[in-house]
């Protein structure tokens, strides 16, 4: 899964993040892009967003499956992470497929996991907003819990969350304790890319993979359609060309702090 090109780099890692997958769409067109971006960045690890990689959003076998062919070394959810039914067992199956973290105890699956590359270690932990979202736990309390029982300084959070406000809060929360801080779930990529004052990278949402001239994927006619009249919308993904949305991230191994952050649009 990892791939070999990596060796050659001195303290300097390279991470793509990949913002929110969606529907068969998404998955098709990260397949084609996928290998030249690696390439072209010269990728040391995969987080991928796949809480709306199936049809219809949530994430099935078949989607988990289809992301890990990808080169996905660590596939991150949200809200929707239990979706579909036909998934559950999957988190409990699969170490590198994270549901939040902030979850109740009890609930399947776990949030966080620990990629060892043999010369380091990469933490990658899944947490969820509480701000026009689900009751989960506090999210706050919920990381320093985390981060006592995390030994590698290697710490990549998908912050999965709705406000801004919130967001941001835990970036500067966060600065200096993890390598970087990364929003997802509004789906619309946002222009806030930058390394904190104490070596933490961080942006407010990465972004989307799937159909740019869409409702957050979804076909627009069909989003206005359930705004306006508040009826229920089968939802049916556009068909219009897709854009891909995530970050790079570098990284020093040694000691855990980002020294760059960029953007990735590709359309």
């Amino acid at each position: 899964m990892l791939s070999p090109d990596f060796l050659w780099k001195d303290n300097n890692m390279k991470l793509l993040f990949i913002g929110d997958v969606v529907g068969d769409r998404g998955c098709d067109f990260l397949e084609q892009k996928i290998y030249q971006i690696k390439k072209q960045n010269d990728i040391s690890l995969v987080v991928i967003n796949g809480e709306n990689s199936a049809l219809g959003n949530g994430i099935t076998p078949y989607s988990y499956k289809r992301l890990i062919s990808l080169g996905a070394d660590v596939i991150t959810t949200g809200n929707h992470c239990f979706r579909r039914k036909e998934s559950i067992g999957l988190y409990d199956e699969n170490e590198v497929l994270l549901r939040p973290a902030n979850f109740p105890e009890g609930v399947p699956g776990h949030g966080y996991t620990v990629i060892d590359l043999g010369f380091c270690q990469v933490a990658v932990i899944n947490l969820m907003g509480t701000a026009y979202m689900e009751p989960l736990d506090n999210p706050f309390y919920c990381i320093d819990s985390l981060l006592e029982n995390i030994a590698t300084k290697n710490i990549i959070v998908d912050f999965h969350a709705e406000a801004t406000s919130e967001k941001k809060a835990m970036g500067f929360y966060l600065d200096g304790r993890v390598t970087a801080v990364l929003g997802t779930h509004t789906h619309v990529q946002t222009a806030d890319e930058s390394i904190l004052p104490k070596g933490t990278a961080y942006i407010t949402d990465a972004g989307m993979t799937g159909a740019e001239l869409s409702v957050l994927g979804v076909k627009s006619e069909l989003a206005i359609e359930k705004i306006k009249y508040h009826a229920p919308v089968k939802f049916e993904e556009s068909e219009n060309p897709c854009f891909i949305n995530g970050v790079v991230v570098d990284f020093d191994e040694h000691n855990g702090k980002a020294t760059k952050i960029f953007r990735i649009i590709e359309r």
